[in-house]
């Protein structure tokens, strides 16, 4: 990365103004790691650091028998007939709902441009024809902030699919932020397949899992549902991997379908509490990523700039004993060479470098000269050839020691440092304002 980062400001107040105040924190987080100049992820990436931006809606996925009401209550909670619903009618496929500028339907390309995290889904052979996005103006409730994955109603028997139906929910459990399980008191509500789903999903998902008797004012009277529930509680708890302590199991249904009312008791409402809990939540932990991630872009610069100034150091070391060696190497055989014409060439040296000069030499280096005199004749040319290997050894041996290893330049460092300051003062100081905003909001919400 480079060239000097510079904190930006918001590209479109208009949308602002009209955005609620959580809808703004995730989509600014969002942005603050997506940004094309100056993004966390980006950022990441010349830090060999794999960062995921955060979504800036939570997703809800919606499974169950056929005819459960999935659709019915997706309906009810955009305020807007978006989802076929009926008998006849049923959902074929994975349905995206949204919400957006303009009414508008997606097809399945269409669906995985809009969510690339959603790519995988190609893998499984036949689920690309059958996703669709249904994109709502809607800003009812909460559901600005959420995006609801309608699927296939569950039946057993012969029911042939066109894709792996299990494989693909159980995919899309995974990515969920929150998992409701509808079960339809009067239609297929033990379906094989769909407890088989659900204990599957619980076994990785407990946490994330809400159980509703759906239709319940369908169901007949208080003994009937109450009946209907205790067959629905007792098959889930016969599967090991459901069988929890405390299982609830609220009854709701869509209080525009039941005009003249019913004695049914209905908390549909838990279900918005349970949709407004999990937005909360993703928030939280979106700014608390947000900040863990600061932190380790910051951690990596540190660890970087340190092990560069330990190599600097190792290198200057290396540069000092490659420059002793190299002086080593150099000077014996040029004290070699001196000591011989002074002691064999002493006029011709007066001549050239006058005699004050040789006199100086042979001051310094009258005891070379003297053992060079000691000398037995026969044994100079061996002492002459040993100086200079010695020598030569010298020189390798200095290139050995003198070897460096490669160092980041001042640009480099420069740039790593602008990025920690960016990341520790301007991302995380907005970090900590929408924290605040944040906290406001909760305290102003309790007073009222």
């Amino acid at each position: 990365m480079s060239g000097k980062v510079k904190s930006r400001s918001c590209a479109n107040p208009v949308d602002s103004a009209t955005q609620s105040l959580n809808e703004r924190i995730l989509k600014e987080c969002h942005t603050l790691y997506i940004d094309p100049e100056n993004g966390l992820v980006k950022i990441a990436e010349s830090l060999n650091l794999n960062l995921l931006a955060p979504r800036k809606k939570i997703s809800v996925l919606l499974i169950g028998n056929h005819s459960a009401g999935k659709s019915s209550f997706i309906n009810w909670y955009v305020e807007e007939h978006v989802q076929k619903t009926g008998v006849a009618i049923e959902t074929q496929g994975f349905t995206f709902v949204t919400s957006g500028r303009k009414r508008e339907s997606l097809t399945g390309n269409a669906t995985l441009h809009l969510y690339p995290h959603y790519e995988p889904l190609r893998q499984i052979e036949g689920v690309v024809d059958y996703l669709q996005t249904e994109i709502s103006t809607s800003k009812q409730k909460k559901f600005s902030l959420v995006t609801f994955v309608d699927t296939p109603g569950l039946v057993d028997g012969d029911m042939k699919y066109p894709f792996d139906v299990n494989h693909a929910i159980l995919w899309l459990g995974d990515m969920a932020d929150l998992i409701f399980v509808f079960f339809d008191p009067i239609g297929q509500a033990l379906c094989k397949r769909t407890l088989n789903i659900v204990e599957h999903l619980s076994e990785k998902h407990a946490d994330r899992m809400k159980f509703y008797l759906s239709k319940a004012d369908e169901a007949g009277h208080e003994s009937d549902r109450q009946r209907v529930m205790m067959q629905i509680v007792q098959e889930l708890c016969k599967r090991p991997g459901l069988n929890r302590t405390g299982f609830d199991m609220p009854t709701i249904y869509i209080p525009s379908m039941n005009p003249k009312g019913s004695r049914c008791a209905n908390q549909i409402e838990e279900v918005c509490k349970a949709v407004e809990k999990t937005i909360n939540q993703t928030i939280q932990n979106t700014l608390n990523t947000l900040e863990k991630d600061c932190d380790q872009i910051a951690n990596i610069i540190e660890l970087k700039l340190k092990e560069d100034n330990e190599k600097s150091s190792k290198n200057m070391k290396a540069r000092i004993r490659g420059v002793f060696f190299s002086l080593i190497g150099i000077t014996l055989p040029m004290l070699l060479l001196a000591t011989f014409l002074i002691g064999t060439s002493h006029k011709t040296l007066q001549k050239l470098l006058g005699e004050s000069l040789v006199v100086t030499l042979g001051t310094y280096l009258g005891p070379f000269s003297t053992l060079w005199q000691q000398i037995p004749g026969s044994y100079t040319n061996h002492v002459i050839i040993g100086t200079l290997v010695l020598a030569f050894i010298m020189l390798l041996i200095a290139k050995f020691f003198s070897r460096t290893v490669p160092t980041m330049t001042r640009k480099q460092k420069r740039n790593l440092l602008e990025i920690r300051d960016y990341v520790q003062n301007t991302v995380k100081s907005k970090k900590q304002t929408l924290y605040q905003d944040y906290l406001q909001q909760s305290v102003a919400d309790q007073d009222l």
